[in-house]
């Protein structure tokens, strides 16, 4: 504690006498106030004179067969009394305030819109009593320093840190009508000549076609042909103009599994590459306190397995 603050509290007088004083001088009576606190009448009495020698002024004018408070005493029954009220407030607030159940996540902005925030309703039904904190963002957030619990990494396999979740592969994506009609039909990988070409801006430098390498590897396709390009910040606005059949993008599966499974997005050439990147749970030492927090995990496990297995 600090010094000055210890000099503060040794200037106060005594509770038990305040608590004589706020009966005394809202009764006006040693003897009422004594039934009230389950005290003898001289020992209220006596408490009131070591206030009053405490504080160095009479705080009760003695009449006979009555009380009177003085102005001093006026005074301090008011603070005393406000005083009083805050302290049961507080307590009242504090006794009956329940512990809060919190857990903390972050993950990349893509996971947190694709698989995450569509899911979390099934955690949040089981766990009425537990709030969810997602932070969502490209920035690899320390946990500790940043009271989160857990984390969704996304990293090289061979870099992984905890339990994986899933392993990404990528497969072009567009939305139906570029398939089924139109003047340019994508048909076949060298139809992309005609389409847009939906990415995200990559750092000077770094060709737009970056995350396509793995599925033009496979396909034996030296490079990426289309008509142009529209560049986003953020992935989910390059799929959001996907969705929206503005051109063709790069789908991260199982992010984008459910937009295939609902028909909203249609791959035109079937086949899917492997990134040798996926996504991993990192548990921060403060979630091993978290009851809350271990169930999340298990209930993301649970959640991963579930898709993997719908999309096979």
């Amino acid at each position: 504690m600090h010094p000055e603050n210890a000099k503060s509290l040794a200037a106060l007088p005594p509770l038990e006498l305040l608590r004589s004083f706020e009966a005394a001088a809202r009764t006006l009576s040693f003897t009422q106030a004594a039934a009230e606190l389950f005290l003898t009448q001289s020992a209220v009495s006596r408490q009131i004179q070591q206030l009053e020698a405490a504080i160095g002024v009479p705080l009760f004018e003695r009449r006979h067969r009555a009380l009177a408070l003085t102005e001093a005493g006026a005074v301090l029954q008011r603070a005393v009394v406000d005083s009083l009220e805050r302290l049961r407030d507080a307590t009242a607030h504090v006794r009956a305030a329940p512990a809060l159940r919190q857990v903390a996540i972050t993950s990349t902005p893509g996971f947190a819109s694709f698989w995450l925030i569509p899911r979390l309703a099934h955690f949040t039904a089981a766990h009425p009593e537990v709030d969810v904190r997602v932070s969502a963002t490209l920035d690899v957030l320390d946990l500790e320093r940043n009271r989160l619990d857990l984390a969704v990494r996304f990293v090289p396999t061979n870099r992984g840190i905890g339990d994986a979740l899933f392993e990404e592969s990528v497969v072009p994506l567009c939305a139906p009508q570029l398939v089924e009609g139109g003047a340019h039909p994508l048909r076949e990988p060298a139809d992309l000549v005609h389409h847009t070409l939906l990415t995200i801006d990559l750092p000077q430098g770094q060709a737009l076609d970056l995350d396509w390498e793995p599925w033009l590897t496979i396909m034996g396709m030296p490079e990426l042909r289309m008509k142009n390009a529209v560049r986003y910040t953020l992935y989910t606005d390059a799929v959001n103009a996907a969705l929206a059949g503005q051109g063709v993008v790069i789908g991260r599966l199982p992010l984008l599994q459910e937009f295939l499974q609902q028909g909203r997005l249609v791959a035109p050439f079937g086949q899917s590459a492997s990134t040798r990147r996926g996504y991993y749970i990192e548990t921060a030492r403060r979630a091993t306190q978290n009851a809350d927090a271990q169930d999340f995990v298990r209930w993301l496990r649970a959640e991963a397995d579930a898709a993997l297995r719908a999309a096979t």
